[in-house]
Formats: C-alpha cells, structure tokens, sequence
C-alpha cells in the first residue's frame, strides 16, 4: 500500500535510512531533515513523499519535488526501502507511483542523483533496469573518487521518450 507521510513514519523511517547501511551518517541526517520539513510545514511544496507499507509496516519511501526555476523538471532525493524488504518491488513501486504524480502535474523530465562509490552499484542498476539514462557524470564532487551520477527519464504528454 502507498499512502502520504504522516507523523509516526519518522522513527520507522529513521530506522530504514540507517539500517539500509547504503547512507553516511550525514546523508541520514539530510533525509531526516527533510522528513521533518514535510512533517512540520505541511503547507510546504517543495518536497512530496510517499510511503510503502506492507503488513501494516513502514517498509519505504520516495522524496522528490519540482526543482526550483525549472518548467517541468522533478528531482527524486531519496528513495529507501527497508533492507528486510528489498527484492519485493517495493522501491520499483514506489518510483513508478511518483511518476505517475510527477506526470500528473505535467512534470516532463526527472532526475535523479547518486554516487559513484561501489556501495551505490546496486542503486545504479535500479535506475538503468527502471529505465533510467545516465545523462552527467561529474568527477570527484563528493570527494575525490566519488563522481556524482545524474541519471534522467523524460516525458512528453504521458509517454515516455529515450
């Protein structure tokens, strides 16, 4: 089941970002960050979330909004599933509702970012088999080493284009 965030997601959610073991101590903090400003600012439109639920348990969720200045453009922040949970389509469920949404509010391109570090390997795969591009790649953003990884899918109407 996919339903909005709501309050009592936060410690659940916390929970899945730490144990996933795929996010720094400060990536973990950014997305709970973020979760809060949902939570406290719900007038707020910058970020939507969705969450999964599977026998009446958090099992994931996706954080992504409009970027700023752009016509049409979304950013996908944070996808997490719980790591007892991977495998299900939980995550696959998850993207494909958000745009679904993102669609429906005429979005026409998504982007998504991540790391180049081996960690986020299986992250990478999950993009490119959901049909996702890399579009960019950027050498040593994060640090030296860890190229920032832009991968995008585009939309014209409600169909997608390569």
């Amino acid at each position: 089941m996919l339903r909005n965030l709501e309050p009592q997601d936060f410690d659940p959610l916390s929970s899945i970002l730490r144990r996933t073991g795929a996010f720094t101590a400060p990536e973990v903090d950014c997305a709970l960050e973020l979760l809060e400003t949902v939570l406290k600012q719900p007038e707020q439109r910058d970020y939507l979330v969705t969450v999964a639920e599977e026998d009446h348990a958090v099992a994931g969720y996706i954080l992504y909004g409009p970027i700023p200045l752009t016509e049409k453009s979304y950013d996908i922040y944070w996808i997490a599933v719980d790591p007892d949970l991977q495998g299900r389509h939980i995550g696959r469920q998850l993207l494909r509702a958000t745009e679904a949404d993102i669609l429906q509010r005429g979005g026409g391109l998504i982007c998504i970012e991540t790391s180049s570090q081996s960690g986020y390997a299986g992250t990478r795969q999950f993009y490119l088999h959901n049909d996702y591009l890399e579009e960019s790649r950027i050498r040593d953003f994060y640090r030296p080493g860890d190229d920032r990884i832009t991968y995008v899918k585009r939309f014209t109407g409600s169909k997608e284009v390569a």
